[in-house]
């Protein structure tokens, strides 16, 4: 990312985003009232535009979704993509140098990005007067960013990057586990099996007719989706739109073939080392992908297992056996495949094969005794609380109707993204802990490096 760490998945962001019909939800509501006012509309050259009005506060903001991420750079070139993240904001003709940031900045707004393995997003958020801007710059970059590019651009944001992949992961406690993670969980080839920060050696291997030629590639109109949100007429704003984005090129986008699904991991056990003081472990599946069948069932899952101090994890490893100092589970969603992770910090004079173990024997417990009614109800509450507690931010609106779209093709998919939720039961969660075996997992062990090697 940008302006923050890219170890955080673009995942994590699962429950978020919406309106009620007609104002914020206060309160839930039945899945078919929910909704993000919207109007979507496809111009000539392809590009998807996505109009959210929205005049409770004077603000607005851009969302532009490039359809394109880790997951679409070739061999030899990885973290290409987040580097290019990076090289969007360097300026253009007509934005020389600082002078995007510094035009924003100047009348109240602000922008940030991020990259993921499936995607590239940026946007913009500022006072309503600012949108006539946010769109010509928008526009601006889209159209000829590469006329400016320069291979001291490239250099200067390559050095960024790869001082990123060093504060990030090489430098950061247990990083050395998020960097192996992709090559434990997929097979050489894979879209997904090398990180999005990408090896040194790659970024070093990146020239400028890379650059020029991934933006002409991959940034064009029609593999991008822009989201208006806020405080604006549409009837003023379509025009600005047509003309802008509207006059620009219309290129084809590659085809890209899904691979197929990677039903185990590579490797059952990594143990690597690094300079910390204590152990930890990673327990990894391959799971559903997102907003697929089995990836909310998954995402409950991981809430009964560590969410407070009334989740299995913690009542059973951290305070009842003391194996355990830290427990926790999550579901890393994703377009291709996601990962079901338990990560766990074994307790003092406990081993991490003492900790996985009984992590796992919960796991076979929810398999075969299921959650009880109160913990089901208590996780499903909290997690559709946390969904329309989501309502009330315009950005995060305009980021989910953008997701929704690239996902599934509709931008008001919100209902139908509630009604999954709360369509788990206790069946569910048991058929989807059944799934997470000893031997369909993989093991990443992080250990203390011996003294002598620090």
């Amino acid at each position: 990312m940008r302006r923050t760490s890219p170890a955080a998945p673009l995942a994590a962001g699962l429950l978020a985003g919406g309106l009620l019909a007609g104002g914020l939800a206060a309160a839930p509501a039945a899945a078919a009232e929910l909704a993000i006012p919207h109007e979507a509309y496809q111009l000539p050259n392809g590009l998807q535009v996505i109009l959210h009005p929205d005049p409770s506060l004077p603000q607005v903001v851009l969302n532009i979704w490039y359809e394109v991420g880790a997951k679409d750079e070739v061999v030899g070139r990885t973290g290409f993509a987040h580097l290019f993240e990076h090289l969007m904001f360097m300026g253009t003709e007509r934005l020389p140098g600082s002078g995007f940031d510094d035009l924003m900045e100047a009348r109240g707004g602000w922008n940030n990005a991020w990259t993921s393995e499936d995607a590239t997003d940026y946007y913009d958020v500022g006072p309503a007067e600012l949108l006539d801007t946010l769109l010509w710059m928008e526009a601006d970059r889209m159209d000829g960013l590469d006329r400016a590019m320069t291979r001291k651009k490239v250099d200067k944001q390559r050095d960024v990057v790869q001082n990123e992949r060093r504060q990030s992961y090489e430098d950061s406690p247990y990083g050395v586990a998020w960097l192996a993670m992709p090559e434990v969980m997929y097979p050489p080839g894979h879209p997904y099996a090398h990180t999005v920060i990408g090896s040194h050696e790659d970024l070093r291997a990146a020239d400028l007719d890379d650059v020029i030629g991934f933006f002409r590639t991959w940034y064009v109109p029609r593999n991008a989706s822009l989201v208006v949100a806020g405080d604006f007429d549409p009837a003023r704003v379509k025009p600005l739109i047509a003309e802008w984005f509207g006059a620009l090129e219309d290129r084809p986008v590659p085809e890209r073939a899904a691979p197929p699904p990677v039903p185990r991991p590579m490797r059952a056990l990594t143990e690597l080392t690094d300079d910390v003081e204590l152990a930890r472990g990673w327990m990894l599946w391959h799971s559903a992908p997102a907003l697929q069948p089995g990836d909310a069932e998954l995402d409950v899952l991981a809430a009964i297992l560590s969410d407070g101090p009334a989740s299995r994890l913690y009542q059973n490893l951290v305070a009842g056996q003391a194996v355990a100092t830290e427990a926790e589970a999550y579901q890393m969603s994703a377009r291709l495949g996601s990962i079901f992770i338990v990560e766990l910090a074994p307790a003092e004079g406990q081993t991490l094969d003492a900790v996985e173990a009984a992590a796992q024997a919960e796991l076979a417990r929810l398999a075969a005794e299921g959650p009880t009614d109160e913990e089901l109800r208590r996780v499903l509450n909290g997690l559709e609380h946390d969904f329309l507690r989501g309502l009330e931010d315009l950005q995060t609106r305009a980021s989910m109707l953008n997701r929704y779209r690239s996902l599934t093709g509709d931008p008001g998919f919100i209902a139908q993204d509630l009604a999954r939720y709360r369509a788990v039961d206790a069946a569910a969660v048991r058929r989807a802990a059944a799934a997470l075996t000893a031997d369909a997992r993989a093991l990443i062990r992080v250990n203390p490096q011996a003294p002598e090697a620090r």
